[in-house]
């Protein structure tokens, strides 16, 4: 199992969770949630207490892993491969441009 924290700018935004069957699941922090209840990531997973499922990644963080020349530099550079999704994301989004970034977790349990 592999986890993620999501920040929104400096803020804990919650943690996506990569399990152990390959599935995907996402929940916000309720810290987040008390301070910016509209402040969502993504319409498709408005800000609430729902544990998000889903069996591939989630199409919003999918969309912050490089493309084109830059994911060939990151798998060759990282030894990460193109199909895992969830190492790429944790590879190379800690310094994404916009307000999102995603920062390994090692033992965190929720």
């Amino acid at each position: 199992m592999r986890k993620a924290a999501v920040f929104y700018h400096d803020d804990l935004a919650g943690i996506l969770t990569e399990t152990d069957d390959g599935q995907f699941q996402f929940r916000y922090d309720r810290d987040y949630i008390e301070k910016f209840p509209g402040q969502y990531l993504t319409f498709s997973m408005p800000v609430n207490s729902t544990t998000y499922h889903e069996k591939y990644l989630f199409s919003f963080f999918e969309g912050l892993i490089p493309e084109g020349w830059l994911l060939d530099v990151a798998t060759t550079h990282y030894k990460v491969k193109p199909n895992d999704r969830m190492g790429l994301l944790l590879t190379c989004c800690e310094n994404c441009i916009g307000a999102v970034s995603i920062k390994a977790l090692d033992g965190y349990e929720a």
